[in-house]
């Protein structure tokens, strides 16, 4: 659920409790002769990545500095954020040999051919940078993207639904017109946490 304001503190955060503690018996918890147990989590959404200026031009927020604006692009270009104390462009990987680079400023051929010569040719980077002026093909181990153009075509707009499309099992055993839908069931990892914490998620795109 998404809460605004103190709602989350005031209300949420106190019902959650005593669910698990087994003090409520609200809801279904009396049909189910819930006894308690389990754990919740909740995130506080960071500042919008990207605002329009003065002239309807996305840019990157100002309340971003350097260290919030590498761990945001890393979530959205799906790397696990873990800058490295020893190369400067390593700011995340998504395997062991493919890396993440995150910079506002604008590269020229001379700073990419560097970069590239460091990675080398068992490795990949993807670099996200305001602006390059470079041939990107003559780098084969380096992708180069913009920012926000990156984050802009993750984006979906002008949709008069945002609804998520959920389909759902059936029974075991049970099957409709003589075929049983290919979908997986995943578990709520979140449900299994043993305690609150506050973490600052990196994005609201919504």
């Amino acid at each position: 659920m998404v809460e605004l304001g103190d709602h989350c503190e005031t209300h949420i955060v106190p019902r959650l409790k005593k669910v698990v503690n087994g003090e409520d018996q609200g809801g279904i918890s009396t049909s189910v002769n819930w006894q308690g147990g389990g754990g919740y989590r909740y995130f506080r959404l960071a500042p919008s990545l990207l605002k329009k200026d003065n002239w309807g031009n996305w840019i990157i927020n100002k309340e971003y500095n350097a260290e919030m604006l590498s761990e945001a692009m890393c979530k959205h270009m799906g790397f696990t954020y873990a800058p490295s104390q020893k190369h400067f462009w390593m700011h995340g990987y998504s395997t062991e040999t493919d890396f993440i680079y995150v910079t506002t400023g604008s590269l020229s051929q001379d700073q990419l051919k560097v970069i590239s010569d460091e990675v080398g040719k068992d490795r990949s980077l993807v670099i996200c940078c305001k602006a390059f002026m470079a041939d990107a093909d003559q780098f084969p181990n380096l992708t180069l993207k913009k920012i926000p153009q990156a984050i802009l075509h993750k984006c979906e707009w002008d949709h008069d639904d945002y609804s998520f499309s959920l389909n759902v099992l059936p029974d075991e055993g049970e099957e409709e017109d003589g075929e049983q839908d290919d979908v997986d069931q995943g578990e709520d990892e979140s449900e299994e946490a043993p305690e609150s914490e506050k973490q600052s998620a990196e994005l609201s795109e919504e």
